[in-house]
C-alpha cells in the first residue's frame, strides 16, 4: 500500500477540486492518503513567489478557470465573498481537530465546504466559531503547540520542495496541482516511464539565463 502526503492550503480552489477528485483518480489502487495543512502564503514567500490573486491579471484567469474546471468535473465550487483571506484559523482548527495534528477526511472536507461552498466570508468570526463547534477539536485552535505544529508542516513542505498547493508527495516523488492528479495514478498503476531517464531531466538540464 502506498502511502501519499497530501500538502494543502483550505485557500487554494484547485486544493479542493483536488480534494474532491482524488477518490475518483486513484480508483482501484490501493493507498493511504495524510492531509498535511501547510500556510501556503510562507510557502511562497520561500520561493519569492507572489500568490496568484496577488497579480490583477493572473487573479482574474485564476477565477474563471477554478469556476471552468468546477462545472466541467462535476465539483460543487462557489467563490467566497471576499478572497484572498487569512486562512490561519481554518489551518490551526484543522490541526486542532486531532490529538496529533493530522486531520482526517471528513474534517479536512467540513472546512474546504466552509470555504468554497455557499459563497460566503471564509474568515469570519462567527462562522469560524461555529465551524469550531461543529468539529469538537481536541485541542485548542489557539493553542501554541497548534501554531507551532503549522510552521512544521509548512517548514516540512519546503524541505520537501513543495512550491505551491495542492502537492501530492508518494516514495520521494513530487506533484503539484490539480491536473497532475493523472499523473500521480499513472506513478501509482506502475507506468514505467517513471523509471526511465525523463523524470530525471529537469536535474540534468542546465540552465542559460538567469534574472
Amino acid at each position: 500500500m502506498k502511502h501519499i502526503t497530501f500538502y494543502l492550503d483550505f485557500i487554494s480552489p484547485y486544493a479542493w477540486l483536488a480534494f474532491q477528485k482524488l477518490p475518483e483518480s486513484l480508483l482501484g489502487l490501493s493507498y493511504r492518503v495524510s492531509y498535511k495543512p501547510v500556510l501556503l502564503g510562507a510557502v511562497l514567500r520561500h520561493h519569492g513567489q507572489l500568490g496568484p490573486a496577488e497579480i490583477p491579471a493572473k487573479r482574474d484567469w485564476t477565477y474563471r478557470h477554478v469556476l471552468w474546471l468546477a462545472q466541467r468535473d462535476g465539483v460543487e465550487l462557489t467563490m467566497p465573498s471576499s478572497h484572498p483571506f487569512n486562512p490561519l484559523g481554518l489551518l490551526r482548527l484543522a490541526l486542532a481537530c486531532d490529538a496529533h495534528g493530522q486531520p482526517n477526511r471528513y474534517q479536512c472536507e467540513t472546512l474546504f465546504r466552509h470555504v468554497w461552498c455557499g459563497g460566503a466570508d471564509a474568515a469570519d468570526a462567527q462562522r469560524l466559531h461555529s465551524l469550531t463547534d461543529q468539529l469538537s477539536p481536541q485541542r485548542d485552535p489557539a493553542d501554541a503547540a497548534v501554531k507551532t505544529q503549522l510552521k512544521c508542516n509548512t517548514d516540512e513542505a519546503i524541505a520537501a520542495g513543495v512550491f505551491g498547493v495542492p502537492a501530492y508527495e508518494v516514495d520521494g516523488k513530487l506533484f503539484w496541482g490539480y491536473d497532475a492528479l493523472p499523473m500521480l495514478s499513472d506513478y501509482l498503476r506502475g507506468d514505467p516511464w517513471f523509471a526511465g531517464p525523463d523524470w530525471n531531466v529537469p536535474v540534468t538540464t542546465p540552465s542559460a539565463i538567469a534574472r
